[in-house]
C-alpha cells in the first residue's frame, strides 16, 4: 500500500482533518508498537508499510517491553497529546489500516505474540 492512500485510510477511519494529522497519529502507534514487539518483529512489519512510516518502528527500540492494551494506550496518548479514549480511536484506526496492510498470515504471528485484547485494535474478534 501506498503511503497516500494508508493516510486516506487512516485519515477516513479516525475522522481527522488532515493527512499530515493522520501520519502523526500513524507514527506515534506505530513508535509505540515498536516498544512492544521484538525489533525482528518490527522489521518485517516495517518491510510492509509505506515510507516514512516504516520509520517508526525502528526508533529507539532496544528490548520488547511487555505491557497491557491499557498501558499501550497510555503511551499512544501521551504521544499524541490525547485523552486514553482518544487514543483507542488513534490506535484502531492505525492499526486496522496496517491489518490492510499485511498477509493475514503475518497478522495472525503479530497478533499470537501480543496480548489478546490487542486484536480488537487491528479489527479483529477480540476475546469472549
Amino acid at each position: 500500500m501506498r503511503l497516500a492512500e494508508f493516510l486516506t485510510r487512516v485519515q477516513d477511519r479516525g475522522e481527522y482533518r488532515s493527512q499530515e494529522e493522520a501520519e502523526h497519529v500513524s507514527e506515534a502507534v506505530l513508535w509505540t508498537l515498536a516498544t512492544r514487539i521484538t525489533p525482528e518483529e518490527a522489521d518485517e512489519l516495517a518491510a510492509r508499510l509505506p515510507a516514512p512510516l516504516d520509520e517508526a518502528l525502528h526508533r529507539d527500540r532496544g528490548c520488547a517491553e511487555s505491557f497491557g492494551r491499557e498501558e499501550f494506550l497510555r503511551r499512544v496518548a501521551q504521544q499524541t497529546g490525547a485523552r486514553p479514549r482518544t487514543a483507542e480511536w488513534d490506535a484502531g484506526a492505525v492499526l486496522s489500516t496496517v491489518a490492510d496492510s499485511v498477509s493475514g498470515g503475518e497478522l495472525d504471528d503479530l497478533l499470537a505474540r501480543l496480548p489478546t485484547t490487542y486484536a480488537e485494535l487491528f479489527g479483529r474478534p477480540g476475546p469472549d
